[in-house]
């Protein structure tokens, strides 16, 4: 919903590379939230996006000159660097994130990172060995020492045929990260959500577990996009190589006791958004060494049930207003999610099948809202846009 009693204003720095974009569909976004933006475009990003499509997309001037006598006449590029509440970079290339770490000020970009007050949010975007490289990786370490933050990058294939961690993040996530930077008043001000991500390990011995293939992307977003409405957010997080959304207070656990200890110490709660992948069982006893291979397969392993985390904060005395769970299934989708919801005593059931390569550990899903008033079939798109559209649809359902 625009905020429109106190309207917020991003600089929007808009890099080179194939990413870029992106960045309409971010200025898109946050357009429509309410949010100025004021966009500065890089040579190397006109190579990608013209000003024309940035201009009516902003609907305000796109700066690109340092040294333009028309743009220091009208807005002085000191003044600009500090004429919003936020600088957000993205794509936040190489090059971009070097000269801000080292200080550099060549451009109108590097000038104004140099330049301002504002707080700033980078979304990095380039080849997986570039962001792999140590140097890239001690600006990294600098600009977080400096206060920067970040959003992204995502692991997945790129434009140049490769395939890791590069990839900028998908513009629902970064306009998630933008408004809970923001501060901006939303529809779940107020508010107190849980959110549960990634897989649980369940220790065997000090080396081996049983876990899962979750990589905790679903869950990551939704906690962002919840905290993007104004939502206080806390994210229960099983191991996974993410960092956390901006604005949200991860707490760390392996396995499914831990994830249920925290959860409940995070009550009480208006939301709880059950996405993690939780193991079903644990070895009844776990070896205090190692258990070595020796002549030939070890005994069997015993287990035992672990806590059901979703059924537990459904029928918990301090029950969040709002409850809703995920089912990863491989078939019959529809049919176990609706079985589910009756077991559990849930509100929601969101279903996804991730028997669909690319749903467990990628960037998309598809999914359908399991209620006691029917079924919302949602189409295939990225995880970030899921999650904006789910938590506007809590919003909507506390309202």
């Amino acid at each position: 919903m625009p905020n429109t009693l106190n309207p917020k204003r991003v600089l929007l720095i808009v890099g080179g590379g194939i990413a870029a974009y992106k960045s309409l569909e971010l200025t898109r976004l946050l357009r429509k939230a309410g949010v100025g933006v004021r966009p500065i475009l890089t040579s190397a990003g006109a190579q990608f996006v013209t000003p024309l499509s940035l201009f009516a997309l902003a609907e305000d001037k796109v700066y690109s000159e340092l040294f333009s006598l028309t743009d220091e006449a009208e807005m002085g590029h000191i003044e600009l660097s500090r004429s919003a509440d936020l600088v957000v970079v993205a794509p936040a290339t190489a090059d971009l994130m070097a000269k801000a770490a080292h200080g550099l000020a060549g451009d109108l970009a590097s000038t104004t990172l140099l330049a301002t007050d504002k707080p700033v949010l980078m979304a990095p975007a380039m080849n997986v060995r570039m962001w792999e490289h140590a140097a890239t990786r001690r600006n990294l370490a600098t600009l977080t020492a400096d206060g920067v933050s970040f959003v992204g990058p995502d692991e997945g294939a790129m434009a140049c045929g490769e395939y890791g961690p590069g990839r900028m993040a998908e513009p629902a996530a970064i306009f998630a990260a933008v408004m809970a930077m923001l501060g901006a008043g939303g529809a779940l001000a107020g508010k107190r959500a849980i959110v549960t991500a990634g897989p649980t390990a369940e220790a065997i011995d000090p080396v081996r577990m049983l876990t899962n293939r979750s990589s905790g992307k679903q869950g990551y977003a939704i906690a962002g996009a919840l905290a993007a409405l104004g939502a206080e957010v806390t994210l229960v997080s099983g191991p996974t190589a993410l960092a956390a959304p901006a604005g949200v207070r991860r707490v760390d656990v392996e396995s499914a006791r831990e994830m249920l200890a925290a959860c409940e110490a995070a009550l009480p709660a208006d939301i709880a958004v059950c996405v993690a992948a939780v193991a079903d069982w644990r070895p009844e006893t776990t070896g205090g060494q190692k258990i070595k291979k020796g002549a030939g397969a070890p005994d069997p392993i015993a287990l035992v049930e672990n806590p059901d985390i979703l059924a537990t904060l459904s029928k918990h005395a301090r029950r969040p207003r709002l409850v809703v769970g995920f089912a990863a299934e491989t078939n019959d989708l529809e049919a176990h999610a609706k079985a589910k919801l009756a077991r559990k005593g849930c509100d929601w059931i969101v279903a996804n099948d991730v028997g669909v390569a690319g749903t467990m550990g990628g960037d998309d899903n598809a999914v359908a809202i399991v209620s006691p008033g029917g079924i919302e079939r949602w189409e295939r798109m990225a995880k970030g846009e899921v999650a904006r559209r789910l938590a506007e649809r809590i919003a909507t359902e506390l309202s």
